[in-house]
Formats: structure tokens, sequence, C-alpha cells
């Protein structure tokens, strides 16, 4: 067996066909990462002129330094222990050739999945044997962060989409499902849109990503020669938003009438009861007559509708994951984020996707000021997959030595800047 640097197209080849791969470990996103300071290759294991694993290799410079990461790990059988051993070894040597330093790789392998409405956790039961394996090819377990801290985060939450429309829908945390049914009655509309134009979505989240525009705009441009990307925004209906709060007005004018019909006709009688009734439900009319006037000026400042939310959806085999998303916070208590990834749920689900996967989340057991994020991703009934994390493989013990041993002047360099 030896180590063969791949073309786009036989590594296309390869990854199309392996059972479980990522989006991040595509020829596409490899070219993405080109223009964040990264140079990209692929790397292939071959016995008998066939590929019998591979890997996109990430290699950042740091002055005279090498780095390099494989994202989302190598697309091999880690359960072939030979085989690891094997590509690990060669891999190993063909960077030591290329002066790189170490390679950090997080694989997919699981180490436990946590249901949110059972409230129950499964664990890998071979998890111990693959991580005591790898730690004895030379591979360093970096921890279980519970965080961002990582490369690409630890934890994701999926949506397995094999079930009926129906029951994905009822499976959803009751105060969700009330919030996607408020969103569309106050006109929240949900569009699939042009890929091309993405300056909206770049100003929401640029503060979220630690990315620079031309990282978004690669992102449409290489994605989209396979067709592996969607883009969708949350419109709001001014029109639409404003006939329903006037319904709702009307509907609450009703019962304050009924009630003040009530008190006059129980005018001599306790009416202590009758009195606070009023009081709550005209505290009502009086936020719907204020929320009436903001819904006049919203319509006749924005005739044509506001954006309130965007989102960024890859599509790689059965696949489909928010790569990216973001909302309008003025406009939070709309609920058009909740709507627009319940429309999305339902839309992949008819198109015979069997996984949503909403992105990076953290720990679920630990409290942060994350905890919104992930109440908000599991309350769709995802699941809280929990990888192994990122391990460290060290290719050139004499550049890594030099590396840790410069990390104080590298400190001093950065710092003076």
């Amino acid at each position: 067996m030896y180590i063969k640097e791949l073309t786009s197209d036989e590594f296309n080849s390869f990854t199309d066909n392996f059972i479980d791969s990522s989006i991040y470990q595509t020829s596409e996103y490899g070219l993405i990462m080109n223009s964040q300071n990264y140079t990209s290759l692929f790397l292939g294991l071959i016995d008998e002129n066939e590929i019998k694993a591979a890997s996109l290799i990430l290699i950042e410079k740091e002055q005279i330094f090498k780095y390099a990461y494989a994202p989302k790990g190598f697309l091999i059988d880690y359960n072939n222990k030979l085989l690891v051993e094997t590509f690990t070894k060669l891999v190993k040597e063909y960077l030591n050739k290329k002066k790189i330093m170490a390679i950090k790789i997080n694989p997919m392998i699981i180490k436990s999945s946590y249901d949110y409405t059972t409230n129950q956790t499964n664990y890998n039961p071979n998890f111990n044997e693959q991580m005591e394996f790898l730690k004895s090819l030379g591979y360093y377990h970096l921890g279980f962060n519970n965080l961002f801290e990582a490369f690409k985060p630890r934890y994701n939450a999926i949506i397995d989409l094999d079930k009926p429309i129906t029951t994905l829908f009822g499976n959803m945390n009751k105060n969700f499902k009330n919030k996607v049914k408020s969103a569309d009655k106050n006109g929240v509309r949900i569009v699939k849109t042009d890929i091309s134009n993405i300056d909206y979505l770049y100003d929401e989240v640029k503060n979220k990503y630690p990315r620079d525009k031309e990282y978004f705009k690669n992102v449409i441009q290489y994605f989209s020669k396979r067709n592996m990307i969607d883009y969708y925004y949350a419109i709001l209906d001014t029109n639409a938003y404003l006939m329903n709060i006037q319904k709702k007005y009307q509907k609450q004018l009703t019962v304050c009438n009924k009630i003040n019909n009530k008190l006059f006709k129980n005018i001599n009688k306790n009416n202590e009861k009758i009195i606070n009734n009023k009081i709550t439900e005209e505290n009502k009319l009086n936020e719907l007559k204020n929320e009436l006037v903001y819904a006049t000026k919203l319509l006749k400042e924005n005739p044509n509708g506001i954006i309130l939310s965007t989102m960024l959806i890859t599509k790689y085999k059965d696949e489909v994951m928010v790569f990216m998303d973001g909302y309008n916070k003025d406009f939070k208590r709309l609920n058009a984020k909740h709507l627009m990834t319940w429309k999305l749920i339902e839309k992949y689900s008819k198109e015979k996707y069997k996984r949503f996967n909403l992105g990076g989340m953290t720990n679920p057991s630990v409290n942060s000021k994350y905890n919104g994020l992930n109440e908000f991703k599991l309350s769709f009934n995802a699941r809280c997959i929990e990888y192994i994390g990122d391990l460290e493989l060290i290719t050139n013990n004499v550049l890594y030595g030099l590396y840790r041993n410069s990390k104080p002047v590298r400190y001093i360099l950065k710092k003076d800047k």
C-alpha cells in the first residue's frame, strides 16, 4: 500500500461512495478553505490500484511552521484496525517529508447520543476500545471540550427524517409548535432565494463566524457547482402582519365589550371577579392597540416586506445541514427562525433526505451562555450527537519541538503587531 495525491475527481469518486462522510470532507470544502490561509490536498491510500481510504488535508502555514488538519477526520473504516494503522503510518511519513509538524483530526466517531425528549443517553459500546487504539498509534486526545473550543463542534444536533411529517411536527416541543403557528399567522413567509446575493447573510453573521466575506463567496461558488447548497429568507409580509393584528384586535375588542355588558347588567351586585377580568382583558387590548400602531408603521415603511432571518443549507448525500444562519434581533419575537427551521425540515423530509443537521451545539449538561442555542435545536426533537473530539498526531518531532519551544517568542511577536 502507498499514499498518493488524488485529483479532485478521484477524491470525489471515493468520497461520494463512502458510507459515512461530511460536507467538510469534500473537495469543494478544501477549495473554499484555500482563501482562508490554508492550502489543501487530497490523499488516498492505494492498494492494487484501488483507493482504500482518503482524506482532505488542510495545511496552515504560520511563519516557518506548517500544521495540518483533516476536518471530520479521515475517510476510513475506524473498525478496521490494520487499515487505520497502515494509513496512519503512511500519512505520517508523507507529511513528514513535506515538513509538516503535526496533523489534527476530529473523526466522526460517536461517543454518545442524547435524546432530549426521553432524557436518555445512549453510549457507543466500542468507544473506549477505539479511543485506546488511536492513542496506541500515537494520537494524542486533546480533551472532551464542552463548548466551541475546537476546530469543529464536538456536539451536533441531528433530526432523523425517516418519519411522517405529522410525527416530526408532533414530536416538537409544544411551545415551539405554538411559535411556528404564530409566525405563520403573523405573515412570516419562507422564500428560496438567489444564492449569489449573500450581503444580508454576511452582515447578520460576520460577528458570529470568524470568516471574511471572501469565504462566503467561495462557499456559494464551490458548493453550487454540484448543487450542494440552498439559500433561504424568512420575510415578513407586512400587509399580512397588519391584517392579522387587526383581526386579533377586533376579536379582543369583542371580548372587552361582552365584559362591559356583563358588568352593566350586574351593576348592583358583587362584581369584583368581573372587574378583575375586565382589567386583564383591557390590558391585552391596549397591548394589541400598540401592536396595531407598530404594524401600521411597518407596512408604511416596508411595503415590500422585511427580511427577518436567513439560512444557508448544504446538501450532501442523504444529509442536509444548516451551514450558516442569521436573524434580525429586532424582530426576534416574531419567531421567524422557528418557522423557517420547521418549513425546511418539512421540505427536505419530503425530498427523502434522511437527516437534518441543525449544526453545532455545546454539551447540554453544562450550563453556559449557549443554553438558549441548545434548547432551540433540541426542541425540534433533535438528537445531540457527541463525537470523540480533536486528536493530534505529531508527524515531524524536530519541527514540533521547535514549534513548542518557540511559543513564548511567537506570542510576544504577535502581541507587538
